[in-house]
Parts: C-alpha cells; sequence; structure tokens
C-alpha cells in the first residue's frame, strides 16, 4: 500500500511530541519526582534526556525513515540477508499494546475526574474505592478512550490524527501557562518550588542516588515513548527535508517543558494547600503515597483545599491532563495500526476496528484489577524496566555496529536535510558509551526492584 505522508513539519513535531507529551509528563513525573528525590531526580533526568534519550530518538527516526515501514518490517528492509533484527520489530508491537493496556485505564481515570469537577461530585472521593477499583466505571470510561482513540485514527493521517494533534497541542500549552502562572501566585508556593528544583544532598547516600538514576533513565524512555517503534513510525511519515538530530532537539525540548512545567504547577499547588516535604517522606503511613494514584488523590485534596475556586481550576486542570492523554494515546494507537496494517493489509477503518477491539480486551486486565500488585504495575514493568531500555539497546547496536545497519548508513540517514548534524566524534558515544550505560542501568535496576509488590 503506498505510504501516507505527514502535511508539514509542524505536524510531525507536535505528533511526535504529542506521542512523548503525556500522561509520562503530567502524571507519572511528578510521582517519580516525589519518590527519588525532589530536584536530585529532576537533574538526573534531564542529564539522561540529553546523554541517552536525544541519541537513541536520533536512531529510532533515522531507521523508521529510511525503511518507510512499521517496526514490524523496518527491519527487514535494512537488515543483512540471514540476521534476526527484525524479531525486535514484533516484540515492538507488543510493547505498544502492553503500554496501551495501562494507559488507556489511566486516560479514562482522567476523563471521569475531569467529568466530577465539571459537576462538582469531586468532594469526598476516595481514588481507590470510588474510582480505581470500581470495576464498571474503568470499563466504561476505557471503552471511551477506545473509541475516541481510533474514532479519530480511522480518517487519513492528514485528516484525523494530524489535525486533531495539532489542536490538542496548543491547547494543551495554552492550558498549563494559564495554571502555571495562576498557581505561582498562591501563598506557600515558593515551598513547592523548593522541594521540585532543589537537589536535597543532605538525604542522599549511594543508594538513592543510583535509585534516582535508573528512574530517570527509564522515566527518560518512558515519557519518550523510544525503544519499542513508537518514533521509527513518525520517521517513516516525513521526507528528507530536516536532519533527525535537529528535529529530536526540538521534540524533547517541547517535552521537556512539558514535563518541568507539569511539576511547577502540582508540587506549588500541592504545598500552598498545606503540605509539607514531610509528606513525601517514604514509607507506608507518608500522608502522600507516590503511585499510580498520587496525581489523583493528591490534587483532589488541593482543588477541594481552594474552595469554590477549586472546582473550575480542577476542571481546567484535568482538562490539560485529558490533552496530554489523548495526544499519546493517538500516537500509539496509530503506532500499532500501522504495524497491524503493514502485516495484514487492512485498510485504514478496518484496523481500527480490529486494532480497537483487541486493545479493549487486553487493557480489560487493568481495569478489572488494579491494585493488590495488580496488572497496572506489571504491565508498567514489563514496558518501563524491561522493554523501553533493552529495545533501546537494540536499536543503538543496530544503528552503530556492521554486524546490523551500520554507522555509516545511520549517519547519512540521519545527516540528510538542513539542521543538526551527527558528527564523527559523537561515534564513540552512540556505539559504546549509550550501551554501556544502558546494561549497568539495566542490571541495577532489574536486581533491585522491589519485587514484593508482585507478591514475590
Amino acid at each position: 500500500m503506498e505510504r501516507e505522508k505527514l502535511s508539514t513539519r509542524l505536524g510531525f513535531i507536535l505528533l511526535s511530541a504529542g506521542c512523548a507529551i503525556g500522561c509520562g509528563n503530567v502524571w507519572r513525573f511528578p510521582w517519580q519526582t516525589a519518590q527519588y528525590g525532589g530536584g536530585l531526580f529532576v537533574l538526573f533526568y534531564i542529564i539522561c534526556l540529553v546523554l541517552l534519550g536525544l541519541p537513541i530518538m536520533t536512531m529510532e527516526f533515522s531507521i523508521g525513515r529510511a525503511a518507510q515501514k512499521s517496526p514490524t518490517l523496518m527491519y527487514q528492509q535494512l537488515e543483512k540477508k540471514g540476521q534476526k533484527w527484525h524479531i525486535h520489530g514484533f516484540v515492538s508491537l507488543f510493547g505498544n499494546i502492553a503500554l496501551m493496556a495501562f494507559y488507556t485505564v489511566v486516560t479514562g481515570w482522567i476523563i471521569n475526574y475531569f467529568i466530577k469537577f465539571c459537576n462538582g461530585s469531586y468532594v469526598g472521593v476516595s481514588f481507590g474505592p470510588d474510582v480505581a477499583n470500581n470495576v464498571g466505571t474503568n470499563i466504561l470510561f476505557l471503552a471511551i478512550t477506545v473509541i475516541i482513540g481510533f474514532g479519530v485514527l480511522a480518517f487519513n493521517i492528514q485528516k484525523g490524527l494530524e489535525k486533531v494533534t495539532k489542536f490538542i497541542m496548543i491547547g494543551l500549552l495554552v492550558l498549563m501557562i494559564g495554571l502555571a502562572i495562576y498557581v505561582a501566585t498562591l501563598p506557600g508556593a515558593g515551598k513547592g518550588y523548593a522541594f521540585y528544583l532543589l537537589p536535597r544532598f543532605s538525604e542522599i547516600d549511594s543508594s538513592t542516588v543510583f535509585q534516582s538514576i535508573v528512574g530517570a533513565m527509564n522515566q527518560s524512555f518512558f515519557t519518550l515513548s523510544l525503544g519499542i517503534g513508537s518514533m521509527a513510525i513518525f520517521g517513516s511519515y516525513i521526507n528528507k527535508d530536516r536532519s533527525l538530530l535537529g528535529e529530536s532537539v526540538n521534540i524533547i525540548s517541547l517535552d521537556t517543558c512539558v514535563a518541568i512545567l507539569a511539576g511547577l504547577i502540582m508540587f506549588p499547588a500541592i504545598f500552598a494547600s498545606g503540605y509539607t516535604a514531610e509528606a513525601f517522606a517514604g514509607g507506608a503511613n507518608a500522608e502522600i503515597q507516590p503511585g499510580a494514584g498520587f496525581l489523583f488523590q493528591t490534587m483532589t485534596i488541593v482543588f477541594t483545599r481552594m474552595g469554590t475556586a477549586g472546582r473550575y481550576v480542577g476542571a481546567i486542570f484535568f482538562l490539560f491532563m485529558i490533552f496530554a492523554a489523548l495526544s499519546t494515546v493517538f500516537a500509539v494507537f496509530e503506532n500499532i495500526l500501522a504495524m497491524v496494517r503493514d502485516l495484514t493489509g487492512l485498510s485504514r477503518p478496518m484496523g481500527c476496528i480490529v486494532c480497537g477491539i483487541g486493545v479493549f480486551i487486553i487493557s480489560l486486565t487493568t481495569a478489572t484489577w488494579v491494585f493488590n500488585w495488580g496488572w497496572i504495575d506489571i504491565w508498567d514493568f514489563i514496558v518501563s524496566n524491561n522493554l523501553l531500555p533493552l529495545g533501546s539497546l537494540v536499536i543503538s547496536l543496530f544503528c552503530c555496529n556492521k554486524f546490523g545497519w551500520g554507522w555509516d548508513n545511520f549517519v547519512n540517514e540521519a545527516n540528510a536535510g538542513k539542521g543538526f548534524k551527527v558528527k564523527n566524534w559523537m561515534k564513540v558515544i552512540f556505539k559504546w558509551i549509550i550501551p554501556v550505560i544502558i546494561i549497568a542501568l539495566y542490571i541495577y535496576g532489574i536486581a533491585t526492584f522491589n519485587y514484593a509488590k508482585f507478591g514475590w
């Protein structure tokens, strides 16, 4: 079938950024920050974005643009005869499905909370029993998320995904900037900025440092959707007018701004409502527990303490959360759809029906079993702790070695067009430093992971 193309460069940047910007920034990033030491984690996160995220994104875009195929077929276009790199293409399909298996449920929670703030029923809502463990409600909003996502994708990529994503991303940025300005005027907000942005070296020991670094690496891969072909597919939708390192810089800059901005909204608002740093001290008795419910539990209390204004501020907050979540849902659904269509030859509308039913069924695992080492933790562990870092390692090895695609082929593709170029002095970083860092942090992270949450 003829390859669809995005109509504008802006569409490519916003669509790729939309895949990166989402729950990873405004749901997962804040509670990861709270869990791993505030400003210390933010510092390590930015380092990981530059040292790991930027090169991996450039390589993933390059593979997609060179192959002009989805991840399930792109390796066959580029690998040498008899090689098995294409196995990772099928792992990528599984990875995108596994990501949506819990992401769609979280998106459903966000839509649910938006409705509660609009109608005023948010007061006294407990995240666990009233939302996360309400199976019927979970399934309803899961279905709404899947229908919205694949409903938009049923149109061609320019009239559907590209057009809607432009509106969503612009709306997201406007709402976030407005909320950040409002929160900055609240008494006590300064303490939230300090907790969020200043590393607390007095609380740091060697284990804390390594746990923060591993968490920062996994978060950087999660927020950029790297390692499972999510960026490669958008590389296949563009021409060679612009170099891919430069485009990656633009996308990561936009993604990082949104992540930092999310923290500049949440933590000042939390501290302005009366919380102190001790609330994040950790342990089972901590007032604020990092985790899947962090955003919902904490921000509901914050907006409730604001009084009447809290209802309207909360509605705007969860509206921007919907925009953020749907930007990733649309993008990853497109990845799944493109891979399935490449394998089956289905039309876009029929592919949407098949993929929608499949994603809905698999996501029922999360919708029906959230807590007590539920599927949200299992899927997150599979994706964030395993598929993303290991997939990024595969992409690095494939692009930089003769037993893969090869450094020269990668550089020629990445540097085609105007913009920042990959330089020869970067080869040692791409080929040696990145794989070593990923392997070392992956082994440490797996060895020290808290498997007790799964009952193991």
